[in-house]
């Protein structure tokens, strides 16, 4: 029977860098994956990598200052996959944001992203708004430009696990995970590739499931809880209108949030929803009133635009990702998106993920590598992750 310092199961952004991170390491080290490599939750996002300049708002300073650190090693890191992009945050007369808050947040965003040259931002001057083609300018009190990155999450993904496979970590894809029994001594996981039940041994397990984190936990023996939490579903349309030279930065006309308008492969995606899913025994669609909210925002900035059952006849694709957020009253808008990890004494050598973002897979990496050495010692590493290119 194969043995392993490491078992990863789930091949999304997460799972393929904590892979990444433990081989480079020197651990040994197996990743599982149900369906093809970055090909659901890392797949489906905003394709941002980004500080997260509303999560000021929510009082998530050490979240924003990380992401902007990730931000810049992955500018240098993958700069074939990982690209900056200017971003323009519009203010109107009846908008909930003013130009002093808005002037405010970019400052502290400035800031906490150490004085890197992506965090200068600008207020442009009126006698340029119009290069923003088709936005409404009237009530237009304001436009403030700043920089974040933009990327092909799941080519980004796939790029981390081909780094992790050629350093000697052993990949399935397309691999349907058995169960996993839990000793003290180490862990049994089995899985099912190409029609063959495997099994191996493995001093630790992490879980990097993603929104199936919960579905891990329950083939666990001996059997052990997981953490409460809530599905919640974004949304994104991708249109057929040519794209703009940059990211929008737009306040929804219907709610506090935010959404983006962006450039996509020539075309432009509008993005993202958060409807909260009661349960995920069918892969997630775009809804209805989805499409209905989006198209609504774009088309009260871009009032030229057709009317929204014409605007529906220009989608070219849907598609939706699911973030898993702690279970609490609050609106989804208004929830940390720190990554939770969870162990138990009941099952020490397992660690769960509950959430987390693309911008700041290699944060998570490295805070899962420290809980790796703390079980079983430093070994001697093979690579340094921080010089490690990815394309």
């Amino acid at each position: 029977m194969a043995s392993f310092d490491i078992a990863i199961i789930g091949g999304g952004i997460s799972g393929v860098g904590i892979a990444q991170y433990a081989v480079a390491a020197g651990y040994s080290t197996l990743l599982i994956e149900k369906g093809e490599i970055g090909g659901q939750t890392s797949a489906n996002s905003s394709k941002l990598i980004h500080g997260g300049l509303r999560y000021l708002e929510t009082g998530q300073i050490s979240l924003v200052r990380k992401s902007l650190l990730d931000r810049r090693n992955l500018l240098n890191l993958a700069p074939t996959l990982v690209k900056a992009v200017p971003f323009y945050i519009p203010v109107y007369e009846n908008s909930q944001r003013s130009s002093l808050t808005i002037r405010a947040g970019l400052s502290l965003y400035a800031v906490l992203s150490e004085f890197d040259p992506l965090g200068r931002f600008i207020s442009v001057p009126a006698v340029h708004w119009h290069r923003l083609k088709g936005l409404k300018l009237s009530g237009l009190k304001a436009v403030f430009q700043y920089w974040d990155a933009q990327t092909d999450d799941k080519l980004l993904t796939q790029a981390v696990a081909r780094s992790a496979q050629a350093l000697g970590a052993e990949v399935y894809a397309e691999a349907d995970f058995i169960g996993m029994e839990h000793q003290s001594q180490g862990c049994s996981v089995s899985f099912k590739h190409a029609g063959e039940i495997r099994r191996v041994e493995a001093s630790l397990v992490i879980n990097a499931a993603g929104p199936w984190v919960n579905d891990i936990i329950a083939k666990v023996s001996p059997p052990l809880a997981g953490v409460e939490l809530d599905w919640v579903q974004g949304a994104h349309l991708l249109l057929d209108i040519p794209a703009l030279d940059g990211i929008l930065y737009l306040e929804s006309c219907f709610d506090k949030r935010v959404i983006f308008v962006m450039p996509w492969y020539g075309q432009t995606l509008v993005g993202t929803t958060e409807t909260e899913l009661t349960s995920l025994d069918k892969p997630p669609e775009v809804t209805e009133s989805e499409i209905n909210y989006l198209l609504g925002i774009y088309r009260h900035y871009f009032p030229l635009s057709p009317e929204i059952n014409d605007l529906k006849a220009k989608i070219v694709k849907t598609f939706c990702g699911v973030r898993v957020l702690p279970k609490q009253s609050s609106q989804a808008f208004e929830r940390p998106r720190d990554v939770l990890m969870q162990t138990s004494v009941s099952h020490p050598r397992l660690l769960s993920l509950y959430g987390g973002k693309l911008t700041t897979f290699r944060s998570t990496s490295a805070e899962v590598l420290e809980w790796i050495e703390q079980r079983l010692g430093k070994r001697p590493s093979i690579a340094d992750v921080d010089s490690l290119t990815l394309g």
